[in-house]
């Protein structure tokens, strides 16, 4: 007696099906390469801090300034990006922000004081900001529901990967081959060149269109780039005024305070080791800092994949509030057994690093879907730099109190950022999996 089994025919995708798909590669990858970008400048201030200290001679605080320049400029970039992007349009910023992205990037390579190397990376971070609050929410404004949360936390993945590659490339250089500080942080222009080109091709997002009432012009976009379940959830979109304001209004405000407080506790205590790692664990007794800080880094891009992967399966809220609870755990341990094991210390890292990149793969994805589309650049902005404000505070403090107080007390207080995260984050954290993105805006408030 035989048995016969029939195979499913392959789905065959329409042309028009087919150019969809391609756009939405493309306008991840264009997005992702600014993602990159953006970790390959803030990472490679950490590898040639030691560098620049002893060639500059810096003090406890020019350290903190400078491995905060970039936060700082975020803090102010992020805003007045996602206000124009909002005013006059997501493709126009789009492009501007890899503009100054190149012209910065390239700026480093003749760096050779202080003051100079802080206004340079302040002006980068103004750019980085600036990109979060346009590329994020046009990603999320073309991307179908059942992808929309997979391809934004892709987005830190590629962040994760552009910061342990100049981590990576920078420590081969500076250790290998003695290169010049200012040419480690000075390659960031050879992917801002390639990222700028890229993007002058991408179109503007139909949702703004339609929320400016240029109904006509969202309408025959949207035919070419959208899907036809997207094309009808744009017939959603309104015109509305929106504005800093809105953020706080009744509608918003848990929204507003859920995304800003969720990013605080998630990059702060992240950005402060991030960027002493070498510094923090030669004092908790490893011989070889920097090698220590590159692992630390591997793990981190594995935690945000892990997020990526299972995030359309378990939904956001599995992923956003347990690894606040191990984070805090893990940093605590190793304010306990800071003067004891290392290989404890270690593990407690590698913990903290893990699970903390697992829920800050969230920040890619939750500010974008809960703002509705005439603040979502607003909002994305305004929380990227209440997130900075923390992780410029972290930074700048963190060589100060490890100096001053030691390395359990300062790793407690992260523990402590970690776990005011992970209660916030229980009460206000929307699931929005699933959701068309009309339904997902302003999720925490429903």
């Amino acid at each position: 007696m035989t048995s016969t089994s029939t195979k499913a025919p392959p789905v065959r995708l329409t042309p028009e099906q087919t150019k969809q798909r391609r756009f939405l590669a493309k306008l991840g990858l264009v997005i992702g390469g600014g993602m990159f970008i953006d970790g390959f400048i803030l990472g490679g201030i950490g590898v040639v801090m030691p560098a620049i200290t002893d060639e500059l001679k810096l003090s406890a605080a020019w350290q903190g300034l400078i491995g905060a320049s970039a936060l700082i400029g975020i803090f102010f970039g992020g805003p007045l990006g996602g206000y124009l992007a909002d005013k006059v349009g997501r493709r126009p910023m789009f492009i501007c922000t890899l503009g100054i992205f190149v012209i910065g990037s390239a700026a480093q390579f003749f760096v050779g004081d202080a003051m100079s190397l802080f206004l340079v990376r302040l002006l980068m971070g103004m750019a980085i900001g600036a990109d979060y609050a346009i590329g994020w929410p046009l990603l999320a404004e073309f991307a179908p529901a059942r992808l929309r949360g997979k391809l934004m936390a892709v987005q830190e993945v590629a962040w994760y990967v552009g910061y342990l590659a100049s981590y990576a490339l920078g420590y081969a250089l500076a250790s290998t081959a003695s290169v010049d500080w200012q040419i480690v942080l000075g390659l960031s222009t050879i992917p801002s060149v390639i990222v700028f080109l890229m993007r002058l091709s991408i179109p503007e997002s139909p949702r703004w269109l339609m929320s400016k009432g240029r109904t006509r012009e969202a309408a025959e976009l949207a035919a070419l780039y959208m899907s036809e379940a997207e094309q009808a959830d744009l017939k959603q979109e309104q015109v509305r005024q929106g504005g800093f304001g809105s953020l706080f209004s009744a509608k918003h405000i848990k929204s507003t305070t859920f995304v800003c407080v969720f990013w605080i506790c998630n990059v702060t205590p992240y950005f402060a080791i991030a960027t002493f790692a070498p510094v923090v664990l030669t004092q908790v007794g490893l011989e070889d800092g920097l090698t220590a800080a590159l692992a630390l880094n591997g793990i981190v891009v594995l935690g945000s994949i892990f997020t990526v992967v299972f995030i359309e399966r378990v939904g956001r809220r599995k992923l956003a509030v347990p690894p606040f609870w191990i984070s805090a755990i893990a940093l605590a341990g190793v304010a306990l057994f800071a003067g004891a094991s290392p290989a404890v210390v270690i593990l407690c890292f590698l913990t903290f690093s893990f699970f903390n990149a697992v829920s800050t793969a969230l920040t890619a994805v939750y500010p974008g879907e809960v703002f509705p589309t005439e603040i979502r650049g607003s909002g994305v902005g305004f929380a990227t730099a209440a997130s900075r404000v923390g992780a410029a505070v972290g930074t700048f403090v963190l060589p100060v109190s490890m100096e001053g107080l030691g390395v359990a007390t300062t790793m407690m207080f992260a523990a402590a950022i970690s776990l005011v995260g992970g209660v916030v984050s229980h009460f206000l954290a929307p699931e929005t999996k699933g959701l068309d993105l009309s339904a997902a805006s302003g999720g925490a408030s429903k």
